[in-house]
């Protein structure tokens, strides 16, 4: 992996993790210390940070962290439940016995860190990062059967502005219990190749981070489903 693809990848994890606060400014003069690399390899990096929208730029004022907002967080939660829904009724459809495998591993694993958070008594901290990935992996692994790249790329992108917006209150892990309850209902739905009930698991477990109710039109997504369906065949 080159030194460029390194620190894009750190930054980045950073940028959906916390580690920069909303709105602080991104300067390549001083993060090029910490990297020990040149100003316009950090540049170069927070540039491409800033065409999937974990990075605001403009000419003249540099780089900055995106400041959280309301209508941005809907738009992102309605995107994942959108992506989610179809990549796993495709999935559900063409995945397999592997799948299903990777798909339980993935659980499994986000399982057994949940637990330990919601055990741990308040001390999260170490945890944060372990969490943040495993869950991450299992909402990946849910639509990686699904047979279309483009969707699996979109979602990508979707999911860790999703996350760069809601990382203050997934910090202190308010929704364990939940979290843990919904995760397992989505795989058991997943694993009895119910799309019906795998559409109203993810639909339950994201709807919370929505700031207004979904249009009725967008309730039902099959004949959406249907034509995704087409051409993934």
């Amino acid at each position: 992996m080159s030194t460029e693809t390194t620190i894009y990848l750190n930054l980045r994890q950073r940028l959906t993790s916390g580690g920069f606060p909303h709105g602080e400014k991104l300067r390549p003069e001083i993060l090029r210390k910490e990297f020990n690399c040149s100003a316009n390899t950090i540049r170069e990096a927070l540039l491409r940070l800033s065409t999937v929208g974990l990075v605001e730029f403009q000419e003249q004022r540099g780089f900055r962290v995106p400041e959280l907002s309301d209508s941005l967080q809907h738009e992102l939660t309605h995107m994942r439940i959108l992506l989610e829904c179809e990549g796993a009724c495709l999935s559900i459809r063409q995945g397999g016995v592997a799948w299903e495998a990777r798909l339980s591993a993935a659980h499994h694993k986000l399982s057994h860190i949940e637990s330990r958070v919601r055990l741990s008594g308040g001390e999260v901290g170490p945890l944060i990062t372990l969490w943040s990935t495993a869950e991450q992996e299992f909402h990946e692994t849910l639509i990686d059967g699904c047979g279309l790249d483009v969707l699996r790329q979109t979602h990508l992108v979707v999911y860790h502005r999703f996350r760069q917006q809601l990382i203050t209150s997934d910090r202190e892990f308010i929704y364990i219990p939940e979290n843990i309850e919904q995760h397992k209902m989505i795989l058991d739905a997943a694993l009895d190749r119910d799309e019906d009930a795998v559409r109203e698991r993810i639909q339950d477990h994201l709807s919370r981070n929505l700031m207004h109710p979904l249009p009725i039109a967008t309730a039902s997504k099959k004949p959406l489903a249907k034509s995704i369906a087409n051409l993934a065949t």
